[in-house]
């Protein structure tokens, strides 16, 4: 059984979930993968279904009743990875614009001292977005200028969901405590990271925005991402983080 597992949410993502799962699956070192999909109507479930007669001991699939926000997914995700005996847990998008061939190196930087490692695009101040509109790239990297001010937190890619945890911060931080579930997710789990003293390491990736399929981003989840940090940095003062 291989120690690593990357873990994809998916909504409506039938364009895109057979070509992922393939490209995971090609993977050396293997990994295994765990799709939690909220129950899409365009059946990308039945489509990992087919493709687990191809990939029977590696590709798993976790099924949910209802479309319940991004952070309980990878929540429900990291509970079922820590029942088995996974030692490297990763996160990704499914839409490619996290590149599969990454995953390694996060892993690599975890087994060599990290507790978390991030696929960063603005790891030392530089910007690598490909095919985004210039206002978008300006909004996520100021916004995650606006994390540090706000919080202290030095990474410079607090908003990343591209990661890789050693199982012990998992084991550790708190999941059932984990209050946001869009955007400011990635941020209260690095946040909850850090605060625990474990050691977050960034690595540089390239990011490319999807070309098949719809953004899952809103307003209501930019809105919980703005004041979500400034109730982070609240309770981290408090003592109730």
């Amino acid at each position: 059984m291989s120690d690593r597992i990357v873990i994809i949410p998916t909504y409506n993502e039938i364009e895109n979930i057979e070509a992922m799962v393939h490209r995971v699956m090609g993977l050396e070192p293997t990994f295994h993968l765990l799709v939690v999909d909220d129950n899409s109507p365009d059946g990308t479930s039945d489509q990992v279904e087919t493709l687990q007669t191809e990939y029977s001991d590696r590709l798993h699939l976790l099924k949910r009743k209802g479309k319940a926000g991004l952070g309980t997914a990878y929540i429900a995700g990291f509970k079922w990875c820590l029942e088995k005996d996974y030692q490297y847990i990763c996160e990704m998008d499914c839409d490619f614009s996290h590149n599969p061939d990454d995953l390694n190196r996060l892993v690599t930087a975890c087994a060599e001292g990290a507790d978390m490692a991030v696929g960063s695009r603005y790891a030392g101040g530089v910007v690598n977005v490909v095919n985004w509109p210039m206002g978008r790239v300006l909004m996520s990297y100021y916004a995650s200028k606006y994390v540090r001010i706000v919080t202290g937190l030095r990474v410079a890619d607090s908003t990343a969901g591209f990661v890789c945890y050693s199982r012990k911060v998992l084991e550790q931080i708190g999941l059932d405590r984990i209050k946001f579930k869009g955007y400011a997710f990635q941020i209260e789990m690095k946040f909850r990271t850090w605060k625990k003293g474990f050691n977050i390491q960034e690595v540089p990736i390239i990011f490319t925005d999807r070309t098949l399929g719809v953004s899952k981003m809103s307003t209501k989840i930019f809105r919980e991402a703005l004041f979500g940090v400034m109730e982070l940095r609240l309770k981290s003062l408090f003592g109730r983080l």
